[in-house]
């Protein structure tokens, strides 16, 4: 067990609370529900904006920014939305703070907002009141438009990374002439998100559309990954919506078409959030610390020293400066640890702890032999190997670690995808076994409702290649063409 870290099968709760802070990822704030995001963690979450922004841009998209503050009447154009995010907002209605004359700041009462401002929880309503001016006739269309942002939800329950009241994410926001082109954006967007939660942050996931009592505030339609921790739970890893004309109509956007008739415009949104560094942690990682992917690892590869000489130093100095060239060459990003305030231990653990996919040691005797020792974090295994072609060998084991890792999460997540036919079934493998559970449903939301109150479980997603077969609800007994993926989810 990695040091003060709480084991994964004794407090899976406690056990992600002190990797993510041992680890060095993330910490508690002085504001109550909120997170500093530390310079480890964030260079994760970096890697993971380098690498969706250049997809966003390669699908046709430009990033843009619209303000954090929104005025509370855009809320109340579109009914459902303002439903969806009444409880979470943060309002700000006062403009300036005063001393007292006792030497305390307070608020000053004459600094009345005339009307009161919404810290963003989600921006379409800015942004379809900006696109209103953008707007005039087919030519302008389609905008595809990203923002990187924060927003506020004010959240009472909250954990590093997974819910907290402020968070990151990206935002997209598109407009287009026809309901198809937008249905297809908000598919191509689903699928970018899909590629990247497997090819990259080795998670494998469930694509699928949400129900009407999970769809997004406003939305005609919300499309989803889906990915399973290793506790059994889902966790919503991504969603793209297809609004049809809602925030046009709203917000009163309309284009004149080809014919030179006047139509609403038809609208998608689709976003991720910090909410995935928790997918990636929970997905991968073990009772020794992190577990990550080499394409996501800040240090894919780490090089410790063991030398007791100063000229024994001075030798493996000079052999890791030509390595280091190499893995330049090769965009194999290192670090070389040669502190002299630590022993080659202490490093060792705490880059396992810390997810470095692969760790190389070095010492006088390894010179003598040209050789080096390789350790991969993924499968715990070490190798001595010659120290002759090197970068090459480091090159391949990178890719066959991300692979590994995929594969492990793959393996684990089918073998807890479980088809169930009665409600009994249900509740025993949802508190036996957990996992992603497929059963039929007749359609209803009352259904649904039930379910959640009674079992805490709720309809993931209707997986986008379910199959059409006849079987009967299993809380009701009511007809049903397919199944749905219930879970727990975070």
């Amino acid at each position: 067990m990695g040091k003060g870290i709480t084991s994964r099968s004794e407090d899976y709760s406690q056990w992600y609370n002190d990797l993510v802070i041992k680890a060095d990822l993330a910490e508690y704030s002085a504001v109550r529900g909120c997170m500093v995001i530390k310079p480890y963690g964030y260079a994760i979450w970096e890697r993971m904006q380098a690498i969706l922004d250049k997809r966003f841009k390669e699908t046709g998209h430009s990033n843009a920014y619209f303000p954090l503050f929104i005025p509370k009447s855009f809320f109340s154009k579109e009914a459902s939305h303002v439903e969806g995010f009444a409880t979470e907002c943060a309002v700000v209605t006062h403009y300036r703070l005063k001393n007292d004359g006792q030497g305390n700041i307070v608020v000053d009462e004459d600094a009345k907002l005339e009307e009161e401002l919404i810290v963003r929880p989600t921006s379409e309503t800015i942004i379809w009141n900006t696109y209103k001016g953008w707007i005039e006739s087919y030519r302008d269309l389609p905008i595809l438009v990203n923002q990187w942002a924060n927003v506020v939800r004010w959240e009472m329950r909250t954990r590093l990374f997974l819910r907290t009241a402020e968070f990151l994410w990206q935002e997209g926001h598109t407009a287009h002439a026809t309901a198809e082109e937008a249905i297809e954006e908000a598919k191509t967007m689903l699928d970018v998100y899909a590629e990247f939660a497997e090819g990259t942050l080795a998670v494998p996931v469930v694509r699928g559309r949400k129900t009407e009592n999970e769809r997004f505030a406003g939305a005609v339609d919300t499309y989803c990954i889906e990915a399973l921790m290793q506790d059994g739970k889902a966790l919503q890893a991504g969603t793209s919506h297809f609004l049809g004309q809602n925030f046009a109509k709203a917000f009163d956007v309309k284009f004149t078409s080809k014919e030179g008739k006047q139509e609403h415009v038809w609208a998608t949104s689709w976003g991720v959030s910090t909410r995935l560094m928790g997918a990636l942690i929970m997905a991968h990682s073990d009772d020794q610390g992190l577990v990550l992917p080499p394409k996501l690892a800040p240090i894919q590869v780490v090089i410790v020293p063991i030398y007791k000489t100063e000229e024994e130093k001075v030798q493996l100095d000079a052999y890791v400066n030509a390595l280091t060239e190499e893995f330049k060459a090769k965009e194999i990003s290192f670090k070389y640890d040669d502190r002299d305030t630590q022993r080659p231990g202490f490093k060792f653990a705490e880059w396992e702890l810390k997810g470095v996919p692969l760790r190389i040691a070095l010492g006088a005797r390894d010179m003598q032999n040209g050789t080096v020792e390789l350790a991969r974090r993924d499968t715990q295994t070490k190798e001595t190997v010659n120290q002759a072609g090197l970068s090459d060998k480091v090159e391949k084991l990178l890719a066959d670690i991300q692979e590994n890792i995929f594969e492990k999460a793959l393996t684990y997540r089918d073998e807890h995808i479980t088809e169930v036919n009665s409600y009994d079934e249900f509740k025993e493998m949802l508190e036996s076994k957990g996992g992603f559970l497929l059963c039929h449903w007749d359609g209803t939301v009352e259904t649904e409702k039930r379910v959640k109150e009674e079992t805490k479980a709720t309809i993931r997603c209707v997986p986008l290649d379910a199959k059409q077969e006849e079987g009967v609800c299993i809380f009701t007994g009511k007809p049903s063409s397919q199944r749905v993926l219930f879970a727990k989810a975070y």
